[in-house]
């Protein structure tokens, strides 16, 4: 028995070895940042801004693969504040989400040191403020997740790496546009469109070569058409996905989304047009940069590159076109397409219709008749700590019912490893995009008029993209499917920051009565504490 006793303990102390030189192997990033306001006039009027490290937008993360990052973000405004980090699925650790159902608010003059890792993720992504309505004042950037050195990429390296955040803008300030929206307002048409938060830029870039444009739409409310005057986009990634290489002459993106395209530079050495503009508009918005040649001496010329119009059937079909790149390695060794989701059997069907309603004589946004408000504890603290009285998991049906919207904390429960359909029933006139933390998962249908059981006869079953924000089209319905293998407390929203504000959102509780760190990690000894939660030790 002895014997036995110290053969067990030798395992035990290999096994903590071996998971220790794992975790050495993979580097830590450190950072500290320090979040302010600033004044600047991107749209020619000065007005107050988020600044972090006194830049606007924020500073760019470049990290690889697997990469630990530990960030000690220092909140110097005026009210509390959050970072979260958009696509980054933050494996067995929703403690580290960054939104108001998994972590206390930063009070202003304090701080908080986020560690999460980017386990098993490449591509394109950002970070913005999720408290209040600071995204509206800036407060993101970019994040950008490269692929390790053994894991090859399905095309050539390209000569260089441009990022550019595109979004719509307001010159009023975040705090009147909040006031506005509590009053029962809805958001007034956008100022303007920034890239990189300047409404003119310019990159350069060498005649021959093939360059990387990572464009996100970091906006509040507007989908976006991208292209570039003479020039073709081959798209090869959309937020973490390897896709097959189909080349466009413009794209889409929505809100919340990234895409990433090379460009060759194979036209005259001139300077050539960037445009984004607004989609599904009746007045049109343009930002302009310049793709400069830096052998060109001729500066842009020519009227706009035209982008497609109000034509959400053109988008739709434009969106079937983009899908997974079955032979491709991302993150991981194995090819993509070694994940056969199409013959896995569905576990449950969940159909998520969103509306704008009044209540109590205000306009709110609500999920199947559920406007979500956040409580004073974040549920990932309640739910740990035991703490009654914070949320509901039964407030919210699977399946909208027609009765009168109400107010709730709305939690949908779900079991650890499910594999469900989600489908998002946009009965209403203007493009939704919605948006899952701590997951990708794959848009398998989009389709005019109300979904059905039958609608699952047009799904792509083989090689529908995985992404963390989908598109639904007025009138029209999006069906994803989501394997639930990451234990947590996730956000389910609206990307269009107006509607998630105002109720359009609820959590997704991924749990199992087994409580493991082989399916969550421990609550962090740094956490902070506030509400219900307050007197309870970490």
């Amino acid at each position: 028995m002895a014997t036995e006793g110290v053969i067990s303990l030798i395992l035990v102390c290999l096994a903590i070895f071996s998971a220790s030189v794992v975790v050495a192997d993979d580097p830590y990033r450190f950072y500290t940042w320090t979040v302010t306001y600033g004044t600047v006039a991107p749209l020619g009027v000065p007005q107050q801004v988020i600044l972090i490290n006194g830049q606007f937008p924020g500073p760019k993360l470049e990290v690889v693969t697997n990469d630990n990052l530990v960030l000690n973000l220092i909140n110097k405004l005026d009210q509390p504040f959050l970072l979260t980090w958009n696509g980054i699925k933050q494996r067995k650790n929703s403690w580290q989400d960054g939104v108001l159902g998994t972590n206390c608010a930063i009070p202003p003059n304090s701080n908080y040191t986020y560690r999460f890792q980017a386990k098993d993720q490449i591509g394109t992504f950002t970070y913005f403020p999720s408290t209040l309505f600071h995204k509206a004042a800036g407060g993101f950037g970019a994040l950008n997740v490269y692929e390790r050195p053994q894991i090859p990429i399905p095309f050539p390296t390209p000569a260089g790496d441009f990022t550019l955040l595109v979004g719509d803008w307001y010159k009023t300030g975040h705090k009147i546009l909040q006031q506005s929206l509590d009053s029962g307002k809805s958001l007034p048409f956008p100022d303007g469109i920034l890239i990189n938060g300047q409404a003119h830029t310019t990159f350069s870039g060498d005649q021959g070569k093939t360059f990387m444009f990572r464009i996100s739409n970091v906006g509040l409310s507007t989908s976006l058409n991208f292209r570039i005057q003479g020039h073709m986009l081959e798209l090869v990634e959309v937020e973490g996905s390897h896709t097959i290489q189909n080349t466009y002459d413009s794209i889409d993106v929505h809100v919340g989304q990234s895409v990433a395209v090379l460009v060759t530079l194979n036209q005259p050495p001139k300077d050539y047009y960037i445009v984004a503009s607004t989609r599904f508009t009746k007045t049109v918005l343009n930002a302009t940069a310049v793709l400069h040649y830096t052998n060109s001496l001729t500066p842009v010329s020519g009227p706009l590159p035209a982008g497609p119009t109000y034509q959400i059937h053109w988008s739709m079909k434009q969106a079937r076109t983009i899908r997974w790149n079955l032979t491709a390695s991302a993150a991981r060794p194995n090819p993509q397409g070694s994940y056969h989701y199409g013959k896995i059997a569905i576990s449950r069907t969940i159909v998520l219709a969103n509306s704008a309603p009044l209540i109590n004589g205000k306009l709110r946004y609500a999920v199947n008749g559920v406007s979500y408000i956040n409580a004073d504890t974040p549920l990932k603290l309640a739910d740990y700590f035991n703490i009654d009285g914070v949320f509901s998991t039964n407030s919210l049906q699977s399946i909208p019912s027609g009765s009168s919207a109400n107010i709730a904390t709305s939690v949908m429960p779900a079991s650890l490893h499910e594999f469900i359909e989600i489908v998002f029933q946009n009965n209403e006139n203007t493009v939704q995009s919605w948006h899952l933390d701590g997951y990708d998962f794959w848009v398998v249908g989009y389709g005019f008029g109300q979904w059905t059981p039958a609608s699952r006869k047009i799904y792509n079953l083989v090689d529908a993209p995985t992404r963390h924000t989908a598109q639904a089209y007025p009138r029209s319905w999006t069906s994803i499917l989501v394997s639930l293998d990451n234990q947590g407390m996730w956000n389910l929203r609206s990307a269009a920051w107006e509607r998630q504000y105002l109720g359009q959102q609820f959590y997704l509780r991924v749990w199992t009565p087994v409580r493991s760190l082989a399916n969550e990690y421990d609550i962090p000894s740094n956490a902070l504490l506030c509400g219900k939660a307050v007197g309870h030790h970490p």
